[in-house]
């Protein structure tokens, strides 16, 4: 079920951004909201916010290994780990997928969402982010409760 949410995520990336380089112009952009929310036809040869431009091999490199260990440890640990720490990581790989073949495939991203006054991103993004975010929300409130309940058997295991 992971590698296809995984597998989802990268496709509906790629097929969102092939729809818009058919059917624009780069640097075509036009409003869904005025002034607002564009679709604007850009690439990103960075990462996020144009961090690393010009580092390509880097930002081909680092999220390979990334996504490899990201699927290692899914295949060994989804049976046993919270499940949503296994979210975020599925949805940190499909994004990280679908920048990854833009990356590779043509030297850069192409980012289409443009909400004016903020960096122009791609649904690969959204993904990525709302994986760090319940990763983030995962190590502040679920992994205390998870250690805790590990002690407490660790505990009730040394007495027995």
């Amino acid at each position: 079920m992971y590698y296809i949410i995984i597998l989802a995520v990268a496709l509906l990336d790629q097929l969102i951004k092939a729809w818009v380089a058919n059917e624009m112009v780069f640097g075509e952009s036009f409003a869904i909201i005025e002034d607002i929310f564009h679709i604007t036809y850009i690439y990103n040869t960075g990462a996020a916010f144009s961090f690393l431009q010009g580092h390509t091999a880097l930002l081909i490199a680092l999220p390979l290994v990334v996504i490899t260990l990201i699927f290692v440890y899914i295949t060994f640990r989804r049976k046993i780990d919270h499940p949503l720490l296994l979210w975020s990581l599925v949805l940190i790989a499909g994004g990280g997928i679908g920048n990854l073949t833009d990356r590779i495939r043509m030297g850069y991203v192409v980012d289409l969402f443009d909400f004016r006054g903020f960096p122009v991103f791609n649904v690969a993004d959204i993904s990525v982010c709302c994986g760090c975010a319940l990763l983030i929300i995962y190590v502040l409130v679920f992994e205390p409760k998870v250690n805790k309940a590990k002690e407490k058997d660790d505990e009730s295991c040394e007495h027995e």
